[in-house]
C-alpha cells in the first residue's frame, strides 16, 4: 500500500525499455526491439499494465540497456526489482543465420525459415523467412514480418505510452535485409525500429535512441552492413513530495505532470548506477 498523502511508501509508476538487438549483415535480420514493460499502461507482448508498485525510501539500482552493434544483442535496462531484458540480434546468412530470442526476438536471416519468439510480457518474436528477404525484428506490440520474395519484412510496431503526458511509441522491430534484386525498403516497425537495407546498396538505419529499437538487417550486396539497436529508457513518476537523487554517471531530466514528477533516465554511464528515494 503506498504512502498516506504522499509519505512513503511512494506510488511509482514506471515504463521499462531495454536496447534493441542490433540487425544482422548481409542478407540480415532485423533486431528485436528491447524487452517493454510498464505499469502506467500496456506493457509489452500483447500483455496488459503490470502490477501496481510502492517504494520504501531506499537506494535502487538503474541501467539504461545499451543498443547492440550489428549482429548482437542488446542489454538490459533495470530499475528497482523491474528488469527488461535485451532485444535479440538478427541472424546473419553467412552463420549464424537464426535470429536470437530477447524481450523481442530478432530476424531469421535469408532463406531460414526459424522462428523466435520475444519474451512473455516484453515483446513478441519474429516469424521465419523462407525467401530471399530476411525477416523483419520483433516489436513490443507486433511479430516481426517474413520476407516476401526478395523483399525483406518489416520490423513489428512498438507501443504507445503516455507516462510523461505527451503519447510515444517505443520498442519498434528492425526491417530485413533485402535478397538479390529487390530495391523495396523494409521499414523499422513504429517506435524507433531501424529499416533494412535495399538489394545494392548499404543504406540500413540505426534503431532509434532511447526507443529500444531494433536495427536494420543488410542486404545481399557486398558491404550491405546491419546497424546498430537503439539504446533503452528508464521513465518512472513519483508523488512531488518524494526526491529522487541519483549516482553520477545517471543521465536524465524530470517534469511535473498532474500531481508526480516524472523522471526519464537517458543513459547511466556504468552498470552500478542508483537512484536514492526519500
Amino acid at each position: 500500500m503506498s504512502g498516506f498523502f504522499g509519505a512513503p511508501p511512494f506510488a511509482c509508476q514506471y515504463l521499462v525499455v531495454a536496447g534493441g538487438g542490433g540487425g544482422g549483415n548481409t542478407h540480415g535480420g532485423g533486431g528485436g526491439a528491447g524487452g517493454y514493460r510498464s505499469n502506467a499502461g500496456t506493457s509489452g507482448g500483447g500483455a496488459s499494465s503490470e502490477a501496481a508498485l510502492s517504494l520504501p525510501v531506499a537506494v535502487y539500482s538503474i541501467i539504461v540497456g545499451a543498443g547492440g552493434a550489428a549482429g548482437a544483442s542488446g542489454s538490459n535496462s533495470v530499475f528497482a526489482s523491474i528488469t527488461s531484458l535485451a532485444g535479440g540480434r538478427g541472424g546473419t546468412y553467412t552463420t549464424p543465420a537464426v535470429g536470437v530470442t530477447g524481450g523481442s526476438g530478432g530476424g531469421s536471416a535469408y532463406n531460414n525459415g526459424t522462428t523466435v519468439s520475444g519474451t512473455a510480457g516484453q515483446g513478441f518474436g519474429s516469424t521465419g523467412s523462407g525467401n530471399l528477404g530476411a525477416s523483419g525484428g520483433g516489436g513490443a506490440a507486433q511479430l516481426g514480418s517474413a520476407g516476401s520474395g526478395s523483399a525483406g519484412g518489416n520490423g513489428g510496431n512498438g507501443v504507445s505510452s503516455s507516462i510523461t503526458g505527451s503519447a510515444v511509441t517505443r520498442a519498434g522491430g528492425g526491417g530485413g535485409g533485402a535478397g538479390e534484386a529487390s530495391t523495396a525498403v523494409a521499414t523499422g516497425g513504429a517506435g524507433g525500429g531501424g529499416n533494412g537495407s535495399i538489394n545494392g546498396a548499404d543504406n540500413s538505419t540505426a534503431g532509434e535512441a532511447n526507443t529500444g529499437g531494433g536495427g536494420g538487417g543488410g542486404s545481399y550486396s557486398a558491404g550491405g552492413s546491419g546497424k546498430a539497436g537503439g539504446s533503452g529508457v528508464v521513465i518512472f513518476s513519483l508523488p512531488t513530495q518524494a526526491s529522487a537523487t541519483f549516482s553520477g554517471g545517471v543521465t536524465q531530466s524530470s517534469a511535473v505532470v498532474g500531481a508526480n514528477r516524472v523522471y526519464t533516465v537517458t543513459a547511466t554511464s556504468t552498470t552500478s548506477e542508483t537512484v536514492t528515494i526519500s
